[in-house]
């Protein structure tokens, strides 16, 4: 009787398996996530290999959630893809189908998805910690045929590929530490909590991502960030290494790649490359002057290789030298155009020096041992904000623009803190800050975006990311003081995409 009980026991368990299997295909389960005036249905078909949900709710979005999810759990790296599609028009145009990477199914969980929005714009979001904000990434490419999401350790990225097009990196990425396991998913929200929408998930994919062993290929992203929601929004990616965007007051980026100068429209467009003549080693110390017509760069292609500060019409040309002696790294104009701010190393020692734009003899404005670096003038031209070692981790402090009352800004909070930008208003401070114990400006590290308001010298993180040297070298404030630009970087491994029509080479 008992091996009897025991059999009929397992005949029920693979008759339910199966009969889930039938249900939900690939995946083990599936519920409404948060309040849903309407209950979520599923219908999948194996024939059709398509997933059909239709649910309510109010958002994915904010510190709650709220929308119809189909999962599974696993654990470790993994790949989610899928080809999504709305069969009805109309509803919110912020309606959601995503596909999700969530820690549990409460509804301030932390998780990272890719969203399709009704109106075509794919977004990377995350909440990198349970009832915390939610934050994006906006692609610039609308509508694909195919959505993949990634997780590689902590990072999160989404690839996309229209038709007839191979997958390929679509934006930067977020951090966002899920322990194992958590939950991998397909889900729907409406965007109204009064309404039902459909959305149609097909050839549905969980695999494991691209071995580490295949070549690894850097990306630069160039993006925008919008300061008071920290939404980021992708103007350009591309093969190679991008560094140190510039914001014109005609909604251009000027960027270095590759040793050469190069400018894009702020809202996305094909990069044009600079005529710089001889200046072919730029590094990514440039800025535009306060009149906008022209450009400080600094420049390693002439005599002992060391960088040399020249100045260049904004819209290409010879370039006409400043400084004599090298090295020198331009990092700021004075606001009436007619003098420049520098690090330049005399005698073993790196500090911050003055010159008019006109040329002349240099002034020294630091004496501290140690590196003295990336001096910007504040708008009105009161102080000069740089970093400096002194105190034995890498501050933000500024001095008056003779060098006198030089006084630390930034906390001593155990970061590492870099390239000081100060917003056109005056009133807040952009710096990139590096994880305890990095020593240096490298490149490709986790690294914050923190912004400081000057009034009460409260901080506040805009962004985790992966990025270093080349991300925030230079001033990147929008004219009206709402935006930043910066790069972030990832390694995608070949068969992850497709060579972008722009590559650059390696920093100069």
């Amino acid at each position: 009787m008992e091996i009897r009980w025991l059999s009929w026991v397992a005949g029920a368990a693979l008759l339910a398996s199966s009969a889930m299997t039938a249900q939900t295909g690939i995946f083990e389960g599936h519920g409404d996530v948060g309040s849903a005036q309407h209950p979520g249905t599923l219908e999948f078909d194996p024939a059709l290999k398509t997933y059909r949900i239709s649910a309510s709710g109010a958002n994915i979005w904010g510190t709650a959630d709220a929308f119809h999810y189909v999962w599974k759990k696993v654990s470790g790296d993994v790949s989610l893809s899928a080809e999504i599609t709305f069969p009805a028009t109309g509803g919110d145009p912020h309606k959601k189908a995503v596909l999700m990477l969530r820690q549990g199914l409460e509804e301030d969980s932390a998780y990272a998805d890719a969203a399709v929005h009704g109106s075509g714009l794919v977004s990377l979001q995350s909440r990198d910690e349970n009832g915390g904000a939610t934050h994006e990434i906006q692609s610039n490419v609308s509508a694909p045929k195919r959505v993949w999401i990634t997780k590689s350790g902590a990072y999160f990225y989404l690839s996309l590929a229209g038709e007839g097009e191979e997958l390929r990196l679509a934006g930067g990425t977020m951090k966002v530490e899920l322990k194992d396991p958590f939950y991998i998913g397909i889900g729907v929200s409406a965007h109204n909590k009064d309404a039902v929408e459909t959305a149609v998930f097909r050839n549905v994919e969980i695999t494991p991502p691209p071995a580490v062993r295949e070549p690894q290929m850097l990306h630069s992203v160039l993006e925008t960030i919008t300061v008071a929601s920290t939404d980021r929004r992708v103007v350009h990616v591309a093969e190679g290494r991008m560094e140190a965007p510039n914001w014109s007051s005609d909604n251009q980026l000027y960027f270095n790649g590759g040793g050469r100068l190069h400018r894009i429209p702020a809202d996305g467009g094909k990069p044009v490359t600079i005529d710089t003549g001889f200046a072919t080693r730029l590094n990514n110390d440039h800025a535009i002057s306060p009149d906008g017509t022209m450009m400080a760069i600094s420049d390693q292609s002439q005599e002992q290789r060391r960088s040399i500060i020249y100045v260049v019409p904004i819209g290409g040309g010879t370039p006409r030298q400043v400084t004599d002696k090298a090295p020198s790294y331009f990092h700021g104009w004075s606001p009436d155009g007619k003098t420049l701010a520098y690090c330049g190393e005399r005698g073993g020692n790196f500090d911050i020096y003055a010159i008019p734009v006109a040329g002349g003899e240099e002034t020294r404005l630091t004496t501290a041992e140690g590196l003295d670096d990336g001096p910007e003038y504040s708008p009105d031209g009161s102080y000069i904000y740089f970093n400096s070692i002194r105190s034995g981790l890498m501050q933000i402090w500024r001095m008056k623009p003779d060098g006198s009352e030089q006084e630390q800004v930034t906390p001593d909070d155990g970061y590492n803190n870099w390239f000081a930008h100060v917003s056109p208003d005056g009133q807040r401070m952009v710096f990139l800050t590096y994880e305890k114990g990095v020593s240096g400006h490298p490149e490709d590290k986790d690294v914050m975006l923190r912004v400081m308001a000057l009034g009460t010298r409260r901080i506040t993180v805009l962004a985790k990311l992966f990025g270093g040297q080349g991300t925030i070298n230079v001033p990147s404030w929008s004219p009206d003081g709402r935006k930043l630009a910066f790069v972030s970087y990832q390694f995608v491994p070949s068969r992850n995409g497709v060579r972008r029509p722009d590559t650059y080479g390696a920093a100069r």
